[in-house]
């Protein structure tokens, strides 16, 4: 293991896990995979008015759903914990301090009253609104006097003259003008230290060497850069990813589809599909093969190859993948998969599942090439669960069932064959299918008729709808006396 390669993902506990996270999450997991080095997981809980409990717990299991793993967390522990940023305050309050000690930080008396009216007249007069360093001249002691009274303040960085330089391995060389970055504020009034600042103690503390996250993070790298200098610490190696963008091509939100990993999750899709799908959002195996594997991308992934500009997020492509990833998978998986949807929609229990298990993956095995997630299959198996006399005829299976003049006449008489065989079971093999089919087309053979004459009456009869898998294999299925039962009715519906 490469122990000086260590990269994290460090999520805030106050909502869902969003694509942008995910795939976030899923670059760092595979850089780190690949090269032998370690992955963090940091919970940023300090918004103690939004972080939740059951929000951590739903992001971890997202994750481990995606099927990432991390060597270090707050669930498995690490030698550098704790691994929630609450539980490391001390540990801040006593970084704050040693900047303050050492010059890099100051105390600032203003009032929100009067940066409130600092910001206004900058922005009226077109400036960039930025603190005007009136607490910087305040003589340390004189400082120390005014806090040590009571008086409210924050704790700001001071800036240095110059510049700030770095290699970003996305974006390549990137330089900020010092004259530009604000002192930002790094412990707010009531003590609580913020954002920029906690994130490059845990860094620090925790050897962090690269940190690849959005690039809407890059505004803050100058700060954390110069952060990490004052703590006389070497800066990781940064990488800023793309945008995800909609179709619109603005940055991904509600308005463009679903954006949290738990939308996708909840639908059906296969978690190794959203992981392929994530990969190729600003990254791409050899620009033409799109399914992989996810030993593949750790093998394959390096940071440097991902995209500048924002990624499209193609719906139908993802939907597509979807479906490339359930139509190769084992039946057996696409029915454990598949069973918590069944089970929603009220046709079988689990217990019905359990006892009923080759008939139900034998329908799996019928539908299979049909659905693209997970919870398209109740839909297309629901004829199976409907009262004989009313099972739903689509439109278009009752227009082609009624252009055949001799419907009636040919249910009836197939109806009358099929009664004089023998009982078969709902599980019997498809090759038992296969032998009826046989039969059933020298039967039509022998009276003249055509295939469409019977085979469309017949399935609209049985299943309502206007195509579907093997016809045969749908009578084996539903089993002989429902389908008597079902043709029985369908002479009655199509008659008029």
């Amino acid at each position: 293991m490469n122990s000086n390669l260590r990269v994290r993902i460090a999520p805030s506990p106050t909502g869902a896990i969003h694509l942008g996270l995910a795939r976030t999450a899923l670059f760092n997991w595979a850089f780190a995979r690949g090269r032998g080095g370690a992955f963090l997981l940091r919970v940023e809980d300090t918004d103690r008015e939004r972080s939740t409990s059951e929000s951590e717990e739903a992001i971890l299991a997202g994750l481990r759903w995606l099927g990432l793993d991390w060597d270090e967390g707050p669930d498995v522990g690490g030698e550098f914990g704790p691994y929630r940023q609450s539980e490391r305050i001390e540990r801040h309050c006593m970084r704050a301090v040693e900047l303050l000690e050492a010059g890099h930080a100051y105390r600032c008396f203003c009032s929100p009253d009067r940066l409130d009216a600092l910001r206004e007249s900058q922005m009226k007069a077109k400036e960039t609104p930025a603190y005007d360093h009136l607490c910087r001249e305040i003589e340390r002691a004189e400082a120390d006097r005014r806090a040590g009274a009571g008086e409210a303040c924050v704790l700001r960085f001071k800036i240095p003259e110059g510049e700030t330089r770095f290699v970003d391995l996305v974006r390549g060389e990137v330089t900020f003008q010092n004259n530009e970055v604000d002192d930002w504020v790094m412990v707010r009034r009531d003590g609580n230290p913020t954002y920029n600042f906690v994130v490059v103690c845990d860094d620090v503390d925790m050897r962090i060497s690269h940190v690849f996250r959005g690039e809407e993070h890059l505004v803050n790298t100058p700060k954390q850069i110069l952060l990490y200098r004052a703590f006389g610490a070497q800066p990781p190696e940064f990488g800023h990813l793309p945008l995800m963008l909609g179709p619109d091509r603005k940055k991904l939100s509600k308005r463009s589809g679903d954006t949290s990993l738990e939308d996708y999750r909840a639908k059906g899709y296969p978690p190794e599909a959203v992981m392929n799908f994530l990969a190729l959002q600003g990254w791409a195996l050899d620009g033409e093969t799109e399914v992989f594997s996810t030993a593949t991308l750790v093998e394959k992934f390096d940071i440097r190859d991902v995209s500048k500009g924002g990624s499209i997020f193609d719906f139908d492509k993802f939907l597509w993948l979807a479906g490339e990833y359930v139509h190769h998978e084992a039946v057996e998986r696409i029915a454990e998969r598949c069973a918590p949807f069944v089970i929603e929609a009220g046709q079988m229990t689990a217990e019905e599942i359990e006892a009923r298990a080759d008939w139900f993956h034998s329908i799996v095995a019928m539908e299979r090439e049909r659905i693209r997630i997970y919870s398209d299959l109740p839909a297309r198996i629901a004829h199976f669960f409907a009262d004989d006399a009313s099972v739903v005829y689509q439109p278009k299976a009752e227009k082609n069932a009624r252009k055949h003049v001799a419907r009636i006449e040919t249910l009836r008489d197939y109806g009358a064959w099929v009664a004089d065989r023998p009982e078969w079971s709902a599980t019997e093999t498809s090759a038992a299918a296969a032998a009826l089919g046989a039969e059933t087309k020298a039967w039509i053979a022998e009276r003249g008729l055509k295939m469409p004459g019977l085979f469309q009456p017949l399935r609209c009869a049985l299943t309502g709808l206007p195509g579907g898998p093997d016809l045969f294999e749908t009578l084996f299925a539903l089993g002989r006396r429902t389908a008597l039962k079902r043709i029985e009715f369908g002479i009655e519906r199509l008659a008029d």
